[in-house]
């Protein structure tokens, strides 16, 4: 009997330590940034669940956020649609990665005009930005539009008002097209606006822009398609008038050698090519070449690794561009080269 007893103790002891075993192993992952890429990391992220059992917990808070929390330790990845510059990365400890390629969109609630209707250049887009334009019937936008019915209404312009990527891939065009706005504003995740409200968010911007009647902002495509909000096509390097379409993304990525460029840092605004959309970007994750917990990291990069293996038609879906397997390659010797082996599925 008391042999019975004590396997039957060691047989629960077991159970126990198999059970603590695994539910350490299917732990969740966190992580915190950017929200252009929150509808896809979710929409990954719900069916990695459905396959694993592990589950993501991730806070779109913008791309300073996520910086910032990663930088803390407080997650286990942080997201950024600004890529940081090599020596930064150095400084912290961090390796960086790109999932997938999204555009940036201009947005506008104006009565009777729907998506596409209405075409903008980067210069008079930036002097709209810059206050310098204040009326949707102003000689510059009905040269560029003169079949349009523009109405006397004040432009309402919405900003990001959180640390974000959007906003650094969206100023950073801005530079591009515009000395003054290059000089007196800048490209960064936040930036001092001339004009406008501020809003937190992708889905804030998109939001604020759906319920204001004359409102001009700027959203990662997904959040345009999801909130219904008519998007404006741009003329884009090339002097091309081109929509916001995966392919355009796709078309503003097409030259560049990711393979080749240190740390994958890579801004895509402004990039030449017939279709190329001119406010195009990545949107990368970072963590550490050397984490605390290993095994956190291995499940952090695991998911990652099954994303690029399985997520191309949901990134799809959502007007992503998933990468070419080229990329993917380069970013699997990125972490075999450069954080610690076990830490590297």
């Amino acid at each position: 009997m008391k042999l019975f007893v004590n396997r039957l103790v060691g047989i629960a002891v077991g159970a126990a330590l198999a059970c603590a075993a695994t539910c350490a192993l299917a732990a969740d992952i966190s992580g915190a940034g950017a929200t252009f890429p929150a509808p896809i990391y979710i929409k990954w992220a719900e069916a990695y669940k459905a396959k694993t059992g592990i589950g993501l917990n991730y806070q779109a808070i913008g791309s300073g956020g996520g910086i910032a929390q990663i930088k803390n330790r407080t997650v286990d990845f942080g997201a950024s649609d600004k890529p940081l510059q090599p020596a930064a990365l150095a400084a912290a400890g961090l390796v960086q990665f790109p999932t997938v390629i999204g555009g940036v969109v201009p947005v506008i609630n104006l009565p009777g005009i729907r998506a596409g209707d209405m075409v903008l250049d980067g210069k008079t887009l930036a002097e709209i930005c810059l206050g310098k334009i204040t009326y949707w019937d102003s000689g510059e936008i009905k040269k560029l539009n003169p079949s349009l019915n523009l109405p006397h209404l004040a432009i309402a312009t919405v900003h990001r008002a959180d640390g974000s990527g959007t906003n650094f891939i969206f100023t950073n065009y801005l530079s591009h097209m515009s000395p003054e706005w290059a000089s007196t504003v800048g490209a960064d995740t936040a930036v001092e606006w001339p004009s406008g409200v501020g809003a937190k968010g992708n889905e804030g911007v998109a939001g604020d822009v759906k319920k204001t009647v004359g409102a001009l902002g700027y959203v990662e495509f997904a959040y345009a398609v999801q909130n219904n909000i008519a998007y404006v096509r741009m003329i884009n390097h090339d002097g091309v008038a081109v929509a916001p379409t995966a392919a355009a993304f796709q078309a503003a990525s097409a030259k560049t050698d990711w393979a080749h460029s240190v740390d994958f840092y890579v801004v895509l605004t402004n990039q030449p090519g017939h279709d190329a959309w001119p406010i195009a970007g990545a949107t990368f994750i970072l963590v550490y070449k050397h984490p605390q917990d290993p095994s956190r990291l291995k499940q952090v990069l695991s998911f990652f690794k099954w994303a690029y293996a399985n997520g191309g038609p949901d990134a799809e879906k959502l007007t992503y561009v998933p990468l070419p397997q080229s990329t993917i390659d380069a970013i699997y010797k990125s972490w075999h080269d450069s954080i610690d082996a076990a830490a590297v599925p």
